[in-house]
């Protein structure tokens, strides 16, 4: 057949092209070797759309430009596919593989879908897909190289997610079953840390919702929010994702309020007691004392609300008030007395008297009588301790025994400007003279005992004690009680008249006859 061939193209070169051209497609007739497939039949009676004569290049060139092929020759070119990725099919003729003129029903494609290795395509098997028939992917009417590449194009109806995270399947699933995904939540805008490694998909995306998805921790843990919105929305201040229990705020060091003594031990609601209104501003706590313990306030709004210029956080009983920065220094006792002994009804604030007979006026046993100045003789530690008063200067100076004597013995009724300045005011019951001898116990006795007295009758006397009258007794001739100065008569019969032997004869001069020393010396 080759020899007829050569031959005839021998004979051919010396024709004209005219002559040519015509014997030329007269001879492709004559050698077609056979009917073409039904696809090409309509090509039969013009061979020049599918040959070149002598030229393989060209042939193929025919091929692969025909409208059903060119995107083999893109795959040729390219290197992809089937045709393009190996090298020893590249090389080949079209003609090679499939073979025409076999009969409108011969079969063109020599794939043997039993033995074909589909690594050799561009979409290797793995997985699952090993096992999967080739007529689930390879529909009819379809060419094998029309076959769905795309994971959504053969699944998705089995799409759980309908559709919401795209069609790139394998960005998260394998081949070998759709559980075992490679899906790197830490890829994301959200990495999954601390607790939230641990929650199932559906919590955080209810209806296989995936984009657009909330990132804040309200928006997932409203219902958790055990302070009902009292902190705002930013969970993250203060807890972390290794749970609810672990807190990391300090509100010493996170808030401009630094918590000392029994604040420490307050409960956060306390304080923050009610959440922001929808969309409005949250507006920070006041941080002065009144905000809170307005209701605490026992002075009523008197002193203000600068509770700390007195109080402390260590309670409202430990108080930083000095009083001695005001106009009444505390002092003595006054330290130990309560705050309402003397500011009644927590209203301090109220110009209270300085003065001791303001506060102890129910307390001065001297009824007024020694005025209002308690200070001058009392002080702060005692009423009875340590009196200042200086009885010296008063009218009665205390000598001798009378320095020792209690108050009370000599002011009994507290009211001191009454006592009476009298010997007798005071030692009635102790005058053995039984007021004969009067009332100015002072002209005998002195202060320092009653019995040592140096009273001298013949001086402080118009009579002087002579001869026997040196040894009588003072009662002998002071019989009777003196209210005033004492009015002795000095004739000899006021004493002696009981005495006179003459019975009055003689008057009551006895002087005139009888001596002092005895009634039986007769001067006559």
């Amino acid at each position: 057949m080759r020899a007829w061939i050569w031959i005839m193209s021998v004979c051919l070169a010396g024709l004209s092209s005219a002559v040519q051209a015509g014997l030329v497609d007269q001879m492709e007739k004559a050698l077609m070797p056979g009917p073409l497939h039904a696809s090409h039949a309509k090509y039969e009676d013009d061979c020049d759309v599918c040959h070149r004569l002598l030229s393989k290049e060209e042939q193929n060139k025919l091929c692969l430009d025909c409208h059903d092929h060119r995107n083999i020759a893109e795959d040729l070119r390219d290197k992809r596919g089937f045709h393009g990725r190996l090298a020893e099919v590249r090389k080949k003729a079209c003609r090679v593989c499939h073979a025409e003129h076999k009969g409108r029903d011969a079969r063109m494609v020599l794939l043997d879908t039993q033995t074909f290795n589909h690594d050799n395509s561009d979409f290797v098997l793995r997985g699952r897909h090993r096992d999967a028939p080739c007529k689930a992917c390879h529909k009819p009417k379809k060419t094998y190289r029309q076959a769905p590449k795309a994971c959504v194009d053969c699944h998705e109806s089995d799409d759980p997610h309908d559709g919401k995270l795209g069609k790139r399947c394998d960005s998260c699933h394998g081949e070998n079953r759709w559980l075992d995904f490679r899906f790197d939540h830490g890829q994301t805008e959200f990495k999954l840390r601390g607790k939230h490694k641990g929650v199932v998909c559906q919590n955080c995306h209810p209806q296989q919702t995936y984009r657009a998805v909330a990132k804040t921790c309200i928006s997932c843990h409203r219902s958790d929010d055990v302070h009902r919105g009292r902190y705002g929305k930013k969970c993250k201040d203060c807890h972390d994702v290794n749970g609810w229990a672990t807190q990391h705020f300090d509100h010493d060091k996170d808030t401009d309020y630094r918590l000392t003594g029994r604040h420490q031990k307050v409960a956060c609601e306390q304080c923050h007691r009610d959440a922001p209104k929808p969309k409005a501003k949250r507006e920070p706590l006041k941080t002065d004392c009144y905000s809170c313990h307005r209701l605490h306030d026992e002075h009523k709004g008197q002193y203000g609300r600068k509770c700390k210029s007195c109080h402390s956080t260590k309670g409202w009983k430990k108080t930083t008030f000095r009083h001695d920065k005001t106009d009444f220094p505390l002092k003595g006792k006054h330290k130990k007395v309560a705050c309402v002994d003397c500011h009644a009804g927590d209203i301090y604030k109220e110009e209270l008297g300085v003065h001791c007979i303001d506060c102890h006026r129910s307390h001065d046993v001297h009824g007024g009588q020694q005025g209002k100045q308690c200070a001058d003789c009392h002080n702060e530690e005692s009423w009875s301790g340590k009196v200042a008063f200086d009885h010296d200067l008063a009218n009665f100076p205390l000598l001798g025994a009378h320095a020792t004597v209690a108050c009370e013995e000599c002011h009994a009724s507290g009211n001191f400007k009454d006592a009476k300045v009298s010997c007798v005011s005071c030692h009635a019951v102790d005058d053995t003279h039984r007021r004969r001898l009067g009332a100015n116990c002072g002209v005998c006795h002195y202060v320092g005992d009653w019995k040592a007295w140096d009273f001298d009758h013949d001086k402080k006397t118009d009579f002087k004690l002579e001869g026997a009258h040196r040894g009588i007794v003072c009662e002998a001739c002071h019989r009777e009680v003196v209210t005033e100065k004492i009015k002795l008569s000095t004739d000899c019969s006021y004493c002696h008249l009981s005495d006179d032997a003459h019975n009055g004869g003689f008057g009551r001069r006895c002087g005139r006859c009888h001596g002092v020393k005895s009634f039986d010396e007769i001067r006559m």
